[in-house]
């Protein structure tokens, strides 16, 4: 089993700290593979995006999906930063980092969190709008769906 760091929180992250936090003393990680993802304007449309979670359910969905990325890729190490709150374009919404000795369990485990995470994880998203208009919950997308696809067994 991995080394792992769930949070759900409102605060920013750091993830360069958070990745030399995880590696620092470390001579087994040969691979850290990092995805940040961020707020986007939606072409100017979007002021700003609220995220809201259930406590404690968010947390155990988030620890279960990293439990089956550690059944299936040899990981060393796993964070999983998800912000809520209020989010300005720009601004880091998720962080999803992965150690193991080799580059590909990294880069798959972490892909793998992103697209479960994206479909799976108990979040809402509520846009707020440049103009001032009432804006709406962000429903889930077919693609994200579609991507889950190739990882299910055969």
């Amino acid at each position: 089993m991995s080394l792992q760091k769930i949070r759900v929180q409102r605060q920013d992250f750091d993830a360069a700290a958070e990745g030399a936090a995880l590696t620092r003393g470390r001579t087994d990680i040969g691979a850290l593979v990092s995805f940040i993802g961020l707020c986007r304007d939606e072409a100017g449309t979007l002021q700003a995006l609220e995220l809201e979670h259930y406590p404690g359910m968010a947390e155990e969905e988030i620890a279960r999906i990293v439990a089956e990325a550690e059944r299936r890729w040899p990981l060393l190490g796993v964070i999983v930063i998800h912000r809520i709150g209020k989010i300005r374009p720009g601004e880091q919404i998720v962080l999803v980092v992965c150690a193991s000795a080799h580059r590909g369990a990294a880069f798959s485990a972490a892909e793998y969190l992103m697209d479960f995470l994206k479909s799976r994880a108990p979040f809402w998203k509520k846009e707020h709008r440049a103009d001032g208009g009432q804006g709406d919950w962000v429903a889930a997308k077919d693609a994200d769906e579609t991507a889950l696809e190739r990882w299910r067994p055969d």
